[in-house]
Parts: structure tokens; C-alpha cells; sequence
């Protein structure tokens, strides 16, 4: 069975309005936050799609909408074929089992009452099926003991919760899993550890994953294609050793250029210009055209198209 996701035209807007009574004494409108911008991407199964931006940029919020968190105002967003947002909700759920999810705090994900085995069995015992064993097996293949099973999360460490968190996406044999910043709350050290087993294990058991990541260091190691966010908007996507060698857009060339390097000592880097605009009221335009060297009038009064140039897809009126 084929394990895919692919996102047509996704917006999600916020009310962020202030109360009735408010408005109406103000006399203000009503104020909404587009956090997704007709997103439109393909996820083919068994690889990794990144998303990376800075924070805001609504990375979590179309991982969270995949997941069925969050609904979606519009768009289509199929998984394993079924458009989870205009289907009844029987078949969405029925999408969504072979789906699962890794949150960002592996410290707040996980109910500090229950003890592991019963964490881990979760979500396969909601269906009534046995679940004798289950914690057990799956802690030793994410490299715990099976002993593990009888502890409460608050005696374990941050990677061992994390690893923790892993086998209860397993529990129910899903194909796609949706990795919200899985190891930006963790240290160095214990990060590689974590995302080598998420490596091993998409090659065990085929898995196809969503990445989100702030971290390029990270997303170099683990994904196939990328796509890169701003103001929720889908502004470049290219395979991974493309972007990294060839970035078309301004915005991923400042990303890359303010990241850490290793062989990068004592470079001096410009920092980035200017912070992310207000998403409630969006520069005219291209919304990066504020902070952009490239910037002219066009940029200033007219929403970019997406365009292909060879393996990259650039939403810039002057990527060439």
C-alpha cells in the first residue's frame, strides 16, 4: 500500500479579531492571520520532505493541518489518495490511521501520570485491539530496554523520552509520520542519535516522513526534498543537494548564509535585514520584498507566480 501526501492550494486563516464588544466600540474590522498560504507540495512515499523557515513561517500549522489538529480553510489534502478535507469523517479517519505524529517537547508530550507501556499502547488500544507485548518489543527496537515498559516518563532523559515518543508513533503500524521539530529540544549529542533511529527506521519499515525543521543542519542529514516557507507561502522546493548548492530564492540564500558552518571560523556574516512582517497585514506584493536586495517595483506591487527552473520550483520574480 502506497503512502503518500500531496497538498493542492492549502490555506488556513485565523480569526484574531478582538472580542465583539471591542470592535464594535473601536470600530475596528474583523483581523485575520493567513498562517498557510496556498501551499501546494507532493510527498512521494518511503522519503523525507523538510519544511524549514523561520518561526511563523507555518511549518507546524501544515503539519498540524495533515494530522487532522487543525482544519484547513481550503485546499486539498490528500493522504494515501483520500482528501482528508472534503471526505465525511469516517474516511478521513480511516486516512489518518496510517498516519502518526512526533511533537516538538518530548517533555510535554507525554502524560507524566501513565507509565510508559500504557503510553505506547495508546493509540492501539482506543481500537480494541491487544496490545500484550507491544510496549515491551517497541522500546528495544528504538534502543531502550524492555524493562522500561513498567517506569513513569519523569525518570527517563530528553532522548529517551524523545525515543519514547518514536515508539508510540510505531505502536500503530502507521506509513507516514508527521516530525514537528523532533530534535530541537534535545542536545547535540543525543540529536544524532535520535535522528540516525529515525533513519533506520524509515528504512526498515518504508516509511514516508513530513519533516519540520529551523535546523538546515538537520534537514541536510535527513531529507530528500525541501521546501522552504515564508509567511506561510511555499516561496522555493528543490531536492536537497540542488537547494543546498544552487539556492534561487533571496530568502534561502539568507537562511544559508546566517546558518553555522563548520569550516567557517571566523567568517563574517551580515545578519539577516529586518524581521518577518505582521501576517495580519502582509506587504503588498511579494511579501519578502521588505527585507529583499533584489527588490523593485514589480516585486513591490505583484504577487510572484511559482515557476520551475530545472529541478527547482521559485516563487521570485527574479530567481535568474
Amino acid at each position: 500500500m502506497s503512502a503518500s501526501i500531496r497538498l493542492k492550494s492549502l490555506t488556513r486563516d485565523f480569526d484574531v479579531s478582538k472580542p465583539w464588544l471591542n470592535r464594535v466600540i473601536e470600530r475596528l474590522p474583523r483581523a485575520t492571520l493567513r498562517a498557510v498560504d496556498d501551499v501546494s507540495l507532493e510527498i512521494p512515499e518511503n522519503s523525507v520532505y523538510a519544511l524549514v523557515g523561520e518561526s511563523g513561517s507555518g511549518k507546524s500549522t501544515i503539519g498540524r493541518i495533515v494530522a487532522g489538529l487543525v482544519p484547513a480553510s481550503s485546499g486539498v489534502v490528500e493522504v494515501n489518495g483520500i482528501d482528508i478535507v472534503s471526505t465525511g469523517a469516517e474516511q478521513a479517519a480511516e486516512a489518518r490511521r496510517n498516519l502518526q505524529m512526533i511533537f516538538q517537547d518530548p517533555y510535554a508530550s507525554l502524560n507524566p501520570r501513565w507509565k510508559v507501556r500504557d503510553i505506547i499502547a495508546e493509540p492501539v488500544a482506543i481500537r480494541g485491539v491487544a496490545t500484550d507485548g507491544l510496549a515491551e518489543r517497541l522500546l528495544e527496537q528504538v534502543g531502550l530496554s524492555a524493562a522500561d515498559a513498567g517506569k513513569f516518563p519523569h525518570e527517563f532523559s530528553g532522548g529517551q523520552r524523545q525515543r519514547i515518543c518514536i515508539a508510540r508513533a510505531l505502536a500503530s503500524h502507521p506509513r507516514i509520520i508527521i516530525c514537528d521539530e523532533p530534535t530541537s529540544a534535545l542536545d547535540v549529542s543525543v540529536q544524532s542519535q535520535v535522528l540516525n533511529l529515525m533513519s533506520d527506521l524509515r528504512e526498515e519499515m518504508g516509511l514516508t516522513y513530513l519533516f519540520i525543521s529551523h535546523d538546515l543542519t538537520v534537514v541536510q542529514h535527513m531529507a530528500d526534498r525541501i521546501g522552504v516557507l515564508y509567511l506561510g507561502a511555499l516561496v522555493e522546493e528543490a531536492p536537497r543537494d540542488r537547494l543546498f548548492a544552487e539556492p534561487k530564492h533571496p530568502y534561502t540564500q539568507m537562511l544559508f548564509a546566517a546558518a553555522p558552518r563548520m569550516d567557517a571560523f571566523g567568517r563574517e556574516v551580515e545578519p539577516p535585514k529586518g524581521e518577518i512582517p505582521d501576517a495580519i497585514n502582509p506587504p503588498p506584493g511579494c511579501h519578502y520584498h521588505p527585507r529583499c536586495p533584489l527588490a523593485t517595483d514589480l516585486c513591490r506591487s505583484v504577487v510572484p507566480e511559482t515557476r520551475r527552473i530545472g529541478a527547482t520550483r521559485v516563487r521570485c520574480h527574479h530567481a535568474e
